[in-house]
């Protein structure tokens, strides 16, 4: 089974992040970056599903230079080879450009499984492989709490709401997200790190894939919320300072 796996390098989720000099992204000069979890959580499925059935696993990203720590890690952890998209302005990619950059990649790869973390810790908009399904009319499936390959199939487990879970059978190739915490991830080795100096990166652009910048958002802004201190002042008989309260509770604070 050809498994190709989509990965994102985000800010590691301990970093102090603060609006860069352009107001328009953080900066990014002291940060730490690192695989953005949900995809960790799909690499290591697809890094299981390749245990279980044989096959390649590819790890395929689009980012700027610095990304290939992260492609490197993906490789260290197990992937056999991977795909760098070199986006040097992330910022200015929206969703659909993305998964127009991630499609092209992904189709000249024709894999039998396409997975994706459910979404990125950065922007959170949890919609690029559904996306890149839509774009390559491929069968899909989100929020993926287990997944038994069959013959030419896969049967999936679908979590859904109050507790409930959902069961699919989709035909191959098909489009996976996967939820957090599905598995658990593994650390690269040593020698599975000095491995992954000698694997294949096939880097590529967007010019190289045939697709035009046309990103239809832009980030105007980007700022820390504000932070203020109210101090109201009850009044009234005991009973009517409760009523008061609950009332700002439920209308205003919204915890009731």
């Amino acid at each position: 089974m050809k498994i190709l796996v989509a990965i994102k390098q985000v800010p590691s989720r301990d970093s102090q992040l603060k609006p860069g000099a352009t107001g328009r992204w953080v900066d990014e000069g002291d940060l730490n970056f690192e695989i953005n979890e949900p995809d960790a959580y799909a690499l290591e499925e697809a890094l299981q599903l390749r245990e279980k059935h044989g096959g390649e696993v590819i790890a395929l990203c689009a980012g700027p230079e610095r990304a290939a720590s992260s492609i490197r890690e993906a490789l260290a952890k197990g992937a056999d080879r991977a795909v760098h998209v070199v986006e040097e302005n992330p910022t200015a990619v929206d969703t659909l450009h993305l998964g127009r950059l991630l499609a092209k990649a992904i189709a000249a790869e024709s894999p039998d499984l396409v997975l994706t973390g459910l979404q990125s810790d950065d922007f959170g908009a949890g919609q690029t492989g559904v996306v890149v399904a839509e774009l390559l009319g491929l069968p899909h499936a989100t929020i993926i709490m287990q997944v038994e390959a069959g013959e030419g199939s896969i049967r999936v487990k679908r979590e859904l709401e109050d507790g409930w879970f959902q069961h699919v059978t989709l035909p191959l190739p098909a489009v996976l997200t996967i939820q957090s915490g599905i598995n658990k991830l593994r650390y690269a080795t040593l020698m599975g790190i000095k491995k992954a100096r000698t694997k294949e990166v096939k880097a590529a652009t967007a010019a190289d894939l045939g697709v035009a910048l046309d990103s239809a958002v832009v980030i105007e802004r980007v700022y820390a919320p504000s932070r203020s201190k109210q101090t109201v002042m009850l009044e009234g008989s005991a009973a009517e300072q409760a009523a008061q309260l609950v009332e700002k509770l439920q209308r205003e604070v919204r915890v009731l």
